[in-house]
């Protein structure tokens, strides 16, 4: 059951890294309008999920999905707030935020191993 899970997180990656592309490139084909909108709604959501640790799935499933939705409304209004609305723009800016997050992540679970490594001494 594990493989399928992983096999399920790289086609969902590859789908994701393909809209982000396409949308960047500019690519007008109608594979965009399906891929792009994954990757608006997955890249914030994952990130997000993946910053909650030891949390019941369903929960951190939840908490992913609403910060999605309100990271994705709250660019899509600053964007129109300022008259810079562009779709390449807010590509770009959620998959910044979903980078800087998931340094974040990697840093936050670096830090908790060492302290769990420094608490068994």
């Amino acid at each position: 059951m594990g493989s399928k899970v992983a096999v399920v997180k790289v086609v969902l990656a590859v789908a994701c890294a393909a809209g982000a592309v396409l949308a960047l490139a500019d690519v007008q084909t109608p594979v965009r309008m399906v891929l792009t909108p994954l990757f608006l709604l997955v890249v914030p959501g994952a990130a997000v999920a993946g910053l909650l640790r030891d949390r019941d799935p369903l929960a951190v499933l939840t908490v992913g999905a609403a910060a999605s939705l309100a990271i994705n409304v709250l660019l899509a209004e600053a964007m129109l707030l300022f008259d810079a609305w562009s779709p390449r723009a807010g590509v770009a800016t959620i998959g910044v935020l979903g980078f800087f997050l998931l340094v974040i992540r990697l840093l936050y679970r670096g830090q908790a191993t060492v302290e769990q490594g420094a608490g068994t001494r």
